[in-house]
């Protein structure tokens, strides 16, 4: 018999899987797995849970959460061995839940569980950052530190507006931070109050701000930079601009790498995922091309390959 081991957030979210924890695991069941499970306790435990198993123990992995649990799981399984990682499954039941929304994997947690067990397994970019590792993206800058900052409770009530009334707190007092950036044989210098290095169609639930021709595994990351404004209107443009998916080369670098690299002059505080990454005068990120798997739904692979045949149809004709 087939093993699972199904790790999960008790917390997360508006904690609707708590209901349905019997019908998941019936579904895992039924998919011929016989089915551990492991409730996190504690900050990290998923990680560890996911660093200290045996390989034989397994074969798959489904965890259940925020970004954030799915972030534990898969910076754990990039520290073994890579011919001891287990293909992991994905329940989203946080807040947000911008990878699995770009993965096309279900909100409902019964289609989710399915698509676990029975769905494609799918080999996907990894992000490394420094000795750690992020699924979809590193952020440094204006907001960044909202989403770990703001309670559990409160992000369980309002959702994405929890989000949104812990932001506009920070919009007079920006920092801003002078950066050197290399990639590619290129260098920037300047003065910079938010970048974000990312693998997902939509972050913190808006889709389009870093591009529309996102792909999860082809070897690079989507960048974007955006320069301090010199003054009020400079920053309302830059924040109407992001609010449409646009990028406004006035005010924002936007670039295509798979390798990068950050000094500056000051500590500068990190996020992973929505989690706090810690703080750095040095980042170096490179993405660790189709390092995982994870069950993604049939029509994603279908998806995916009509993006992939249109591109490749865009660049013939140009």
């Amino acid at each position: 018999m087939k093993r699972l081991l199904f790790i999960y957030n008790p917390h997360a979210g508006k904690e609707i899987l708590k209901p349905k924890l019997s019908d998941v695991i019936d579904i895992f069941v039924k998919a011929g797995y016989s089915v551990t499970v492991h409730p996190t306790q504690s900050y990290r435990d998923g990680y560890k849970t996911v660093l200290h198993y045996d390989e034989n123990d397994y074969d798959l992995i489904v965890c259940s959460g925020g970004d954030g649990t799915l972030d534990e799981v898969v910076s754990g399984m990039m520290k073994r061995d890579p011919e001891k990682r287990t293909t992991i499954g994905y329940i989203p039941t946080g807040t947000t839940n911008d990878f699995a929304s770009s993965m096309h994997i279900p909100k409902n947690p019964l289609r989710a569980a399915d698509t676990a067990v029975n769905g494609n397994p799918f080999a996907f970019d990894v992000g490394r950052f420094n000795n750690d590792s992020f699924v979809y993206i590193a952020a440094f800058g204006l907001f960044t530190d909202v989403s770990y900052q703001t309670k559990q409770e409160v992000k369980n009530i309002l959702g994405h507006l929890a989000y949104i009334l812990e932001g506009t707190k920070r919009l007079f007092n920006v920092p801003s931070y002078k950066i050197k950036v290399y990639y590619d044989d290129q260098e920037i210098e300047d003065n910079f109050i938010y970048g974000m290095v990312t693998n997902s169609k939509s972050v913190g639930g808006f889709k389009h701000i870093i591009g529309r021709n996102v792909a999860f595994d082809d070897g690079v990351f989507e960048v974007t930079l955006i320069k301090t404004p010199k003054n009020p209107i400079e920053l309302q443009e830059i924040i109407s601009a992001l609010l449409i998916g646009q990028i406004d080369t006035r005010h924002m670098y936007n670039i295509r790498t798979g390798k990068i690299s950050f000094e500056s002059e000051t500590e500068i505080p990190w996020t992973l995922d929505g989690e706090f990454g810690g703080v750095h005068y040095g980042v170096e990120i490179e993405n660790m091309n189709k390092q995982l798997e994870i069950m993604v739904p049939e029509e994603y692979i279908h998806d995916l390959l009509a993006d992939k045949e249109r591109l490749a149809k865009l660049e013939k004709e140009e």
